[in-house]
C-alpha cells in the first residue's frame, strides 16, 4: 500500500500528482494487465526479439 504524507499547507492536487507518479512507478498496472491475460512463453519470446530489432534499427537509424 502507498503511503503519501500530506505537508501542512500543500495542495491535494500536488498530493494526488505525487501518488499517481509513486502509483507509476510501481508498475501496478502494468503488472494487472499482464497477468489478466496468457501469454505463450514462445509469443512473449518473439515479442522480445522484435522489440530488439526494432531498437537496433532505432540505434543504427540514429548513428547513419
Amino acid at each position: 500500500m502507498l503511503i503519501i504524507p500530506i505537508k501542512d499547507g500543500e495542495n491535494i492536487d500536488r498530493a494526488l500528482k505525487r501518488f499517481k507518479r509513486k502509483f507509476d512507478k510501481t508498475g501496478a498496472m502494468k503488472q494487472l494487465r499482464t497477468r489478466k491475460q496468457f501469454t505463450k512463453p514462445s509469443v512473449k519470446h518473439r515479442q522480445k526479439i522484435q522489440k530488439a530489432q526494432y531498437i537496433q534499427r532505432l540505434r543504427d537509424n540514429e548513428n547513419s
